[in-house]
């Protein structure tokens, strides 16, 4: 497995420029480009899709990242690999990309072998995701109908736009779906591989090409401060140890003027979710959540109730907003992660 790679402490634009193209002029590593352009893979992926050995693809890949045009990420025991992001990497790749003819035989051909495999993933995802089904119907019988609580989520978010969405704790991938035609950019991360490749699977028969999914730990994430417009936790507080400090750390990565929304299951009675869902606390009170936004040093702007007419639990949305005000160095910093 490939480790970090980190460039140079100093490297100036005439050497990068050169790594970028000594690193994308072959022609694997641009059918490799052309692959990572719309969707994330991992060494395995790209070995079956290009029909040549782990060490030979692992070669490319990291030419390819130290040259700052992929980035990696682990899953696990997996690692996905994607288009870089930052402008210094995702500019170049752009502008190669673009001189690529999608007709080309070979591109198509590669596209049909990733579309292949994309279903094989699914295929393994869909399994998982049925032996847990029952429990998450169960779930959702419990409470207000998912199309109202996802409509709220919308409305709550406003038609101000989204340049970049968090999705913490993202699941079967439903919020990012959810929110795909509102965000230019979108990421979701999760603790459990096989919750992402739910996701990820469930994204790819979407077609949905403006997110990616990554693992990653909810107390601890690693994208750094100031980087999204909006933040949603929904239905994820409740299997926390410490929801407090998720909530703090999702408010770590706001922008200034960003929005937070979560949401949670109110104070209830249901203690088989205890027992049969893992959930550690039965419900979050406004209370304590008002706390926790005030920790967070953001401002409570909507806190609102949904209860369906045979539900047992009710469903609690919170609208925090950070209170920064975004100035023309904010503008200037944010270009980074535009």
């Amino acid at each position: 497995m490939l480790g970090v790679v980190k460039q140079p402490a100093t490297v100036s634009g005439h050497d990068q420029l050169v790594s970028i193209l000594r690193a994308a002029g072959e022609t694997t590593r641009l059918r490799i480009l052309a692959l990572l352009s719309d969707a994330d893979l991992t060494v395995k992926d790209l070995t079956t899709i290009l029909g040549q050995s782990q060490p030979r693809i692992s070669r490319h890949l990291k030419l390819l990242a130290e040259a700052g045009l992929v980035t990696r990420s682990a899953e696990g025991a997996w690692a996905f690999y994607r288009l870089a992001e930052t402008d210094d990497g995702a500019r170049p790749a752009d502008m190669i990309l673009q001189h690529l003819d999608p007709d080309d035989p070979v591109h198509a051909r590669d596209r049909e072998r990733r579309a292949a495999t994309h279903r094989s993933n699914a295929e393994a995802a869909a399994g998982y995701f049925a032996a847990n089904a029952e429990i998450w119907d169960h779930i959702r019988s419990l409470h207000a109908p998912e199309a109202e609580v996802e409509g709220r989520v919308r409305a709550l978010l406003g038609d101000a736009p989204i340049r970049t969405l968090l999705d913490v704790g993202t699941g079967t991938g439903r919020i990012l779906e959810l929110m795909a035609d509102r965000a230019e950019r979108m990421t979701g991360i999760d603790a459990s591989a096989a919750m992402l490749a739910v996701a990820r699977a469930n994204l790819a028969r979407a077609g949905i090409t403006n997110a990616r999914l990554m693992q990653d730990d909810v107390y601890a994430l690693s994208v750094p401060r100031d980087t999204f417009d909006a933040v949603i936790i929904h239905q994820v507080l409740h299997y926390l140890d410490d929801p407090g400090r998720a909530v703090l750390e999702a408010a770590r990565t706001l922008r200034p003027g960003g929005r937070l929304v979560i949401v949670d299951f109110a104070p209830h009675a249901v203690e088989t979710l205890r027992s049969e869902a893992q959930h550690r606390r039965l419900g979050i009170g406004r209370d304590e959540m008002a706390e926790w936004l005030r920790a967070a040093e953001l401002d409570t702007v909507d806190v609102c109730d949904l209860t369906g007419t045979d539900s047992s639990l009710t469903v609690t949305l919170w609208l925090a907003k950070d209170p920064r005000i975004i100035t023309d160095e904010t503008r200037h910093k944010e270009g980074a992660y535009a």
